[in-house]
């Protein structure tokens, strides 16, 4: 029977014979998968609360960079993954434009059916696993160092990322978290604005939120720490440090 709870969605430009192979595969073993073209009117209407998208690229895939932001935004804001099909050309190009940490598994053509569903299986096992962790939304426009915060969190804690302010506030009305690490100086919307809006809305008012910073001097510090944050930590944090902090954060409260 399937779990509507673990959905993947399987997206090509057409269903061919090996889509439909793959799709009965995967519902064979309790996924809920369904084919939607891949185009991103039919994505947006689909995807629901998927967090597994298997793309499968061939000669007619039109790989273009406004589907690939559409996807890589869609699936940060639920930590979501990408399997990739297809010949080694195609596979390549696409990975490219979607973010490392995101690419579950790539898979070359010719494809072993069973390999494919029990992949897909094990996917789900260790989301089933990660729903017990704390969760942690990580926000701030650098993008590399988005992605090295979130590398050194992924096997402790369940982590989101959000690029800006606004995105994050835009997945925190779809999804709850234990704490929120947000840096403090983002351009448009900064941390303290963002603060400010987090703190005037009765369903995130509570969320504790930590300021993450460059800036060392005591001006800048008083500054922060004005703002009555849950913490502060400067981006010269190492691992190890942050996270114990958060290991003693989460154990004194």
């Amino acid at each position: 029977m399937n779990n509507n709870k673990n959905k993947i969605i399987f997206t090509a430009e057409k269903e061919s014979f090996v889509a439909r192979v793959l799709i009965k595969k995967v519902n064979d073993i309790g996924v809920l998968c369904d084919f939607v073209p891949f185009n991103i009117d039919a994505l947006n209407k689909a995807l629901g609360d998927a967090t597994l998208i298997a793309i499968y690229l061939d000669d007619d895939t039109k790989i273009n960079d406004d589907i690939a932001h559409f996807l890589s935004d869609k699936m940060r804001e639920r930590d979501g993954h990408f399997m990739l099909i297809g010949d080694g050309g195609y596979i390549n190009t696409m990975s490219k434009k979607l973010p490392e940490p995101m690419i579950y598994e790539t898979y070359p053509r010719p494809v072993n059916n069973d390999e494919f569903a029990q992949s897909v299986k094990r996917f789900f096992d260790t989301e089933r696993r990660e729903q017990a962790k704390k969760r942690i939304l990580i926000v701030d426009d650098d993008p590399q160092y988005l992605n090295l915060v979130r590398e050194w969190l992924k096997d402790t804690y369940k982590v989101s990322m959000a690029n800006s302010g606004l995105q994050a506030i835009k997945l925190l009305g779809k999804n709850t978290v234990d704490l929120i690490l947000l840096d403090y100086e983002m351009p448009i919307t900064t941390g303290p604005q963002v603060l400010e809006m987090l703190r005037a809305d009765d369903d995130t008012k509570s969320i504790p939120v930590m300021f993450l910073t460059s800036k060392d001097d005591k001006e800048s510090v008083m500054e922060v720490v004005a703002l009555r944050p849950e913490a502060y930590f400067l981006k010269s944090i190492t691992k190890d440090e942050l996270l114990l902090k958060l290991k003693d954060y989460f154990l004194e409260h």
